[in-house]
């Protein structure tokens, strides 16, 4: 029979899984992990809302994506285009990155697994007589490894052609040149640090769903269990 067990600490950590899975794919398909140097617009550009000449704009280039201006002349105005400026893997700037795809790729379809597979331990707290909190945080803790790689491995690309295009001469590996550090990168290490909470969280959930509390109340004859 089939009981369904909430609890304070099962349902948190369902929730924080979830999270961090959404938050690790978001960085990953965003294109401000890097902003660039800036761009100095024109004395003809105007901004429409208060009049006067517009900031400089600073392009943003992600893993295998970017974000840039395009100018239309017969209108003096510009838009701003983002999209993947890799077609295939093989064309993604830096070899580096490429394998900073790949672990970060791997890393994320096993949150996003951990995730889906959470959100049924309300019903299902084992398989095979073994703790799927227990495996579920082991996955999180692998894809924690495969984060931390992925995110050493991307700075040592800042020195390919298409960085250098970005942030000047002056970048090279670990060194950003005019470059900054955009919010795509920081969402990966909070999301990588979420990561290995999760997963020592994980043990606090298959606590809290096998205590003593919840034998009394299956011993009961009761399907729906929440506890505090």
């Amino acid at each position: 029979m089939c009981h369904v067990i909430v609890t304070c600490r099962s349902m948190l950590w369902t929730l924080l899984s979830i999270v961090v899975a959404f938050a690790e794919l978001i960085a990953f398909m965003s294109a401000d992990w890097l902003i660039g140097k800036a761009k100095p617009s024109s004395s003809e550009e105007v901004d429409n809302r208060t009049g006067g000449a517009q900031e400089p704009y600073r392009p943003t280039l992600g893993i295998y994506g970017r974000c840039t201006r395009i100018s239309h002349m017969q209108f003096s105005r510009r838009d701003t285009l983002c999209g993947p400026y890799a077609e295939n893997f093989s064309e993604i700037a830096s070899g580096f990155w490429q394998a900073t795809a790949i672990f970060l790729a791997m890393g994320i379809m096993i949150l996003c697994t951990v995730a889906f597979v959470s959100v049924f331990t309300m019903c299902v707290q084992s398989i095979m007589k073994k703790s799927i909190f227990n495996v579920c945080g082991l996955l999180q803790g692998i894809a924690g490894l495969f984060l931390i790689l992925g995110l050493i491995l991307y700075p040592a690309g800042w020195g390919c052609q298409k960085a250098i295009s970005y942030c000047g001469p002056y970048a090279s590996a670990y060194k950003l040149g005019d470059c900054s550090l955009g919010w795509a990168f920081y969402t990966a290490i909070g999301g990588t640090v979420l990561t290995f909470i999760c997963a020592v969280f994980s043990a606090q959930a298959e606590i809290a769903t096998s205590s003593d509390k919840v034998q009394e109340e299956i011993e009961e004859g009761k399907n729906l269990i929440c506890l505090l």
